[in-house]
């Protein structure tokens, strides 16, 4: 049941359950990290940013999966992370993020990067009460600063703030069509990415324009013509719907996906890269990225004093760990009955239960499974001593106890009621 092989969800159907067959674009991660992640979160020191780094190096595994990772070139700091990957690593390519700006344009190539995002607010939101222009003033503002950087040299990614709010046809496309035109004069292929600003963007093809996120991919692929490797997609989950619109995008033809660690960024985040990276890995059949990266990333951010959610979905200490006896009782017979893959394997991260009043007589069997090391676990249910045991623990929580008991406490419990079981455990892994 390895990372590789997209049957570790669904061995039946050999792709995920709501895919009647898997995309047949190219699949790709780009992370924002150190630029969306880091502005919405703290500053990074460089060590930090080079540690980040590091981890996504060991997450794309030389692949060219985890395609590029945008940073900002504004400051000393920002410059020196720069300097320091741009000969780390072939993959993630670093590129820059600037706004429609000569004089920004100039910082790129001054940091020695060949590729860059740059921003274009296409909402009136954002065009008439951020930037105080009309439409044509903005429209030829950004038009100017596209052809400066195609004169530089520069590989574009036209960045298209707040999509999700902007008129569609009166707008939009005109823009992104005199866009090509610039790109077929200059001899050269241009990037679009659609940024859902404020994550007001829906999953679904039958919602209007231009909140749906298939409805704008199909219409940028079949009214402009452009390859789905031209697409790329940045949300965030204001609305707990980024992950959705992350794989709505990936299904309906953008082949880019952008992503912070843990989802960091703007007010409620961006996408998690660790939810799209485990789905990259469920739609590629032999998907070479590294997952088991993803729990070096969370050991990072605790150690640079970030705080992972109990219950965050895939990296959280909840996520892999239950107190239900139901749950533990089918662990028993078949792990496969409450995990969806085997989380140790794919991800490094060992499955756990926790002995409260609700994890019953299975939690303690498992547990006696896990530290004893008894193998015959079906001959513990019906020893009477175990049931005794149960009741023990039944008092302390009857009263007033609230937390799960330590290995340490169920340990001297057990070996009060079947002492020769944990005979000789003294000391083990914690939880």
């Amino acid at each position: 049941m390895g990372a590789s092989d997209p049957s570790w969800f669904f061995p039946e159907l050999g792709v995920p359950r709501f895919f009647r067959r898997p995309p047949t674009h190219e699949l790709i991660l780009t992370d924002t990290t150190l630029r969306d992640g880091q502005q919405g979160s703290r500053p990074f020191t460089v060590e930090e940013s080079m540690a980040i780094y590091e981890v996504l190096v060991r997450l794309d595994n030389g692949s060219g999966v985890v395609r590029d990772i945008e940073l900002f070139p504004y400051t000393r700091k920002d410059r020196e992370v720069i300097r320091r990957i741009r000969d780390y690593a072939t993959y993630p390519k670093p590129i820059g993020w600037v706004r429609a700006r000569l004089e920004d344009l100039r910082l790129v190539k001054e940091a020695g990067l060949d590729e860059t995002i740059v921003l274009t607010s296409v909402s009136d939101y954002h065009i008439v009460h951020k930037l105080g222009m009309d439409r044509e003033t903005a429209r030829a503002k950004y038009l100017r600063a596209v052809e400066e950087g195609l004169k530089m040299g520069l590989k574009l990614k036209v960045a298209m703030e707040d999509i999700t709010r902007c008129d569609v046809y009166g707008f939009l496309l005109p823009f992104l069509d005199e866009v090509l035109r610039l790109a077929e004069r200059y001899g050269v292929e241009v990037g679009f990415k659609l940024s859902d600003t404020l994550g007001m963007g829906l999953p679904f093809v039958e919602a209007p324009l231009p909140r749906s996120i298939p409805r704008l991919i199909k219409l940028l692929l079949d009214d402009l013509g452009l390859k789905s490797t031209q697409l790329e997609f940045h949300g965030h989950n204001d609305f707990h719907l980024v992950v959705a619109n992350h794989l709505a995008a990936w299904v309906y033809g953008a082949s880019l996906s952008n992503c912070t660690l843990l989802g960091i960024g703007e007010r409620a985040g961006n996408c998690p890269l660790e939810a799209m990276a485990l789905f990259h890995a469920q739609l590629v059949k032999g998907s070479p990225l590294n997952l088991k990266a993803l729990r070096e990333a969370r050991d990072l951010f605790l150690r640079m004093g970030f705080h992972v959610p109990v219950f965050y979905p895939i990296l959280g200490e909840n996520a892999f760990r239950t107190k239900a006896g139901i749950h533990i009782d089918g662990l028993l017979k078949n792990p496969a009955i409450y995990l969806p893959f085997d989380p140790e394997e794919v991800l490094g991260i060992p499955y756990t239960v926790e002995i409260t009043p609700y994890s019953g007589r299975a939690g303690l069997i498992y547990w006696l499974v896990k530290k004893a090391g008894i193998r015959d676990w079906m001959a513990l249910k019906g020893d009477p001593r175990l049931d005794e045991a149960y009741r023990e623990i039944l008092s302390l929580f009857e009263g007033g106890r609230t937390e799960p008991l330590s290995d340490e406490e169920v340990l001297e419990i057990l070996r009060r009621h079947v002492p020769e079981l944990v005979e000789g455990i003294e000391v083990w892994e914690g939880r």
